[in-house]
Formats: structure tokens, sequence, C-alpha cells
């Protein structure tokens, strides 16, 4: 067990199921603080805000409470002005990066995409636009008939900098089948983030554990992404959280613990040895838990979440000011330090 925690080759498929399986929760936390100490001495975290420009879906995923189907009362589209409300509210704290994801609207014309975009970007140049999972491109590529490479092309030219690894789930068809089957596939997701990053986007990769998943399945996720990355660096991050089932089709399973997710991220370091950031994720597990995730490999706190509306649905609601999210970094014993979308320092505390 020693052997493979400090193994300075890489860790095989076959090796990190058994660490998952196998080793202690003490062991594999102690091995990715010390794989975290060679790549980096501070925590970042990114002021930014969540925007769900609407919550109406035809994909229809068993483990989501934030959706609503066409035509129902409780149905909602943003317009432009609403969504440069709340853009203007992230800038005047200070904010750098907007998350805009929404449902898979069957009725939306491509060009309300494109002109949220564009007025973000004529009205705030300044702000970093992270928007837009590959479930989502998946599903302009078939809605508007245009292949993923024109899709990109076209979000990029209006503003849209980098993408959200939302939608990934777990990325094995057996578990897709059964959690979202109308949702893009484990091919369809990995073909987006090949293809923009061979357009040199950059994107996070991201981990949704905790349903009907096997351990063997959740290193098999990880194996995709590090295959993938090995053949075109697009992640600049990795996050994982833990399926918060509430209010959701699939109510009746246990949650994942603290236990588990913090497992799950330490051995993400470990074995994702090509993607720099392991981001915590508080948001669904607490801040508590967010800071004691920075002793098992993680580095960075993610982003304020001026706000968030999918997770509460679930019903999980935690939130943390930018001052609290320093706090937690430094009593952890780790200096903070604001970063932009791509991880470039803005500021030290």
């Amino acid at each position: 067990m020693q052997e493979l925690l400090e193994k300075k080759s890489r860790l095989t498929t076959k090796e990190a199921i058994y660490l998952l399986e196998n080793a202690s929760l003490t062991e594999l936390g102690m091995a990715a603080d010390l794989k975290r100490q060679t790549r980096h001495d501070r925590v970042t975290f990114v002021v930014d805000r969540n925007i769900n420009y609407s919550n109406v879906c035809s994909t229809r995923c068993d483990f989501c409470a934030f959706y609503t189907d066409y035509g129902k009362e409780d149905g909602y589209v943003l317009d432009t002005e609403e969504v440069l409300t709340k853009v203007a509210e992230l800038v005047a704290i200070g904010g750098t990066q907007v998350l805009m994801q929404g449902g898979n609207h069957p009725k939306l014309p491509f060009e309300y995409y494109l002109n949220l975009l564009r007025a973000i970007k004529k009205e705030f140049p300044e702000v970093d636009i992270h928007s837009f999972s590959p479930p989502e491109i998946i599903y302009f590529s078939k809605l508007y008939r245009l292949p993923v490479e024109e899709i990109l092309k076209e979000l990029m030219a209006a503003g849209l900098a980098s993408l959200p690894g939302g939608g990934a789930e777990i990325l094995v068809d057996r578990v897709r089948q059964k959690i979202s089957p109308y949702k893009a596939t484990t091919a369809e997701w990995l073909e987006v983030m090949r293809i923009a990053g061979k357009m040199e986007m950059k994107a996070s990769a991201t981990m949704m554990f905790g349903h009907v998943e096997t351990l063997e399945e959740r290193v098999l996720h990880l194996e995709r992404l590090r295959e993938l990355q090995d053949e075109v660096p697009v992640f600049t991050a990795f996050i994982a959280w833990s399926f918060q089932p509430a209010n959701t089709a699939l109510a009746h399973l246990q949650p994942a613990t603290a236990y588990d997710y913090l497992r799950v991220i330490a051995l993400a370091r470990l074995y994702l040895d090509n993607i720099p950031n392991i981001q915590t994720s508080w948001v669904t597990q607490g801040p508590k838990v967010g800071q004691i995730a920075l002793a098992f490999g993680c580095n960075d706190m993610g982003g304020t979440m001026m706000e968030e509306n999918v997770v509460r649905k679930a019903g999980t609601s935690f939130s943390m000011t930018q001052e609290e999210i320093i706090r937690a970094i430094k009593v952890a014993g780790f200096r903070p330090a604001q970063r932009r979308t791509n991880y470039q320092i803005i500021k030290e505390f």
C-alpha cells in the first residue's frame, strides 16, 4: 500500500481502483497533500457569479431538481437586461467570472446566447465568461444543426472565454443511461472538450458521484479525463462533488458522506497528474469540509458563488463571502490568493 501511495511514476487505473477500495482516509489524505505541496504553495479562489439563464430543459435528468418542462408556469428565461444587471452586481464587488448555464431549452434561438455574450463583453470587457457545459454545446449542435466546431467558433467570437465541466456526472455510459439517458453521451462530452482544446480554449473538468456508479466507475471517469488531457491539454482544474438527492427522482438514495468526498478528491490529486488544480466543493459539502479538503490535495476554493440555484433546489444551501473564504484558507494554514478563471493571480492576502 505505502509503495503505491509514494509511487513516483504515474498510477495505473488498476492501482487507483485498489487505492480507492483499500487505502485508509488518512493514508490517501497524507499522500495527496504531499503531492499538492510539490505543485502549490497557496490556495486560490475566484470571485464569481452563477447565472442560470433558464430552467426550461428537455433532458429531464433523474438527478436534477432544478429543471422544468417547456410550457410549464414555473419556467423562465432571463432577458439580456436581467443578465447584465446580475453581472453589474458582480463587478461592483470586484468579481471577474460569470458562469452561465441553463437547461436545454427547445425553443430559444442561437442568437439569444450570442447576444447575451456580446452584451456582457461590450458592457464588462474585463469579465471572464466561463459558460455553457458540453451537454449544452451538444444540444446547440443538434438543435441548430451546426457542427460543434462551428458552435464553439461563434460563441468564442461573441465573447466566450472557457467552458465549465458541468454535465460530466460519471463518464461511463452504463451510469448515464440510468440517470440521464437523454443527455450527451460520454463520447460526446469528451469530444466537445477535445475540440475546445484544439481551438486553444480552456475548460474545467468535473465529476458528480454518489448515486448509481461503482467505485471502479469513479476511477474510470478519472481515467477518461486523464487520457483526454494527455491528448490535448484543455483542463485547468478538476472539481468533484457528491450527488444531492433531495427533491429529485433519486431521492431514495443515501447521499455520499464527507468521508467519501475526501477519498475521491485525494485520489484525484494522486491520479490526475496532468491536471494542475484540484478545487474544493464547499457549495455541496459545506465550508468546513471544503476547508478540510485543502489538506486532502485541493489547492483552490473555487468561487464565492454570489448566486447558486441548482444545488439549492436539491435541498443544499451553503454560502461564503470573499472575506469568509479568505479567513477559512488562512485558518487552514494556507496563503490565500484571488485569481481569474485562467488561474492568473490578481491579489494575494
